[in-house]
């Protein structure tokens, strides 16, 4: 997946928490100019959509979305993020964004949209659903089944595989996982990760127990797939 270009520098806490929940590679910039210098540092096809919020300066995005329109190769899916009191503002400029989410948000709505943005555009797998052969974590009634069975799992239990679920191979450490999946406000032991995981498995039944990994040494690690670090995701 091409990174996402995200306006401006540094972005919403929202945002970047919705970002960076979903493990989406994100590059901040305030100028769009400064956005043209970095395409070389980006993936061999460029961005992969981009996030600008006008919460702060509408003047602002909105140039910025019109740079990004106008550029030789646009860049797209573009989300845009606004406050209520701009809504009034989006009319006759809907061709300078995809989508738009209003402000305040949680971080699941936030990355819901971001993710179906990119797979209307193509890049990204069918929204709501995450399949592991018996295994199905519906994204929109937060539930997860096992060949038709449903788990009986906690808010916390559900988003650690959810998140796990999201990024089959990669090793997570611990103090990763409580980041991405409890947030960086939480003060809690790493052992809390030990704890939930150990619950998963349970939850999930003997068939099912051994898609989640341990890695020894480093964390956990989701499905079948040879690891990548987590240092380099």
């Amino acid at each position: 997946m091409e990174p996402l270009l995200c306006y401006p520098d540094p972005p919403p806490v929202v945002v970047e928490a919705a970002l960076r929940h979903g493990g989406y590679d994100l590059r901040a910039v305030g100028d769009p100019e400064v956005a043209d210098g970095m395409e070389p540092l980006a993936a061999r096809d460029g961005w992969g959509g981009a996030v600008v919020s006008a919460a702060e300066d509408l003047a602002g995005a909105m140039a910025f979305c019109r740079h990004l329109r106008r550029r030789e190769v646009p860049i797209v899916p573009l989300l845009l993020m606004v406050s209520a009191t701009q809504m009034s503002e989006l009319q006759l400029r809907d061709d300078l964004f995809d989508d738009f989410c209003v402000l305040p948000a949680s971080r699941e709505e936030v990355a819901a949209r971001i993710e179906h943005l990119l797979w209307a555009a193509g890049r990204g797998g069918a929204p709501g659903i995450i399949e592991h052969g018996p295994l199905i974590v519906n994204l929109e009634t937060y539930q997860a089944a096992v060949a038709g069975r449903v788990l009986d799992l906690t808010y916390m239990e559900y988003e650690l595989l959810r998140f796990l679920a999201s990024h089959p191979g990669k090793v997570f450490t611990r103090e990763t996982l409580l980041s991405r999946v409890w947030g960086y406000e939480y003060y809690g032991g790493a052992r809390t990760v030990d704890v939930h995981i150990r619950r998963l498995r349970a939850k999930l039944g003997e068939e099912q127990a051994h898609l989640i990994h341990t890695v020894r040494s480093v964390g956990y690690r989701f499905g079948q797939t040879a690891w990548t670090p987590s240092g380099s995701y």
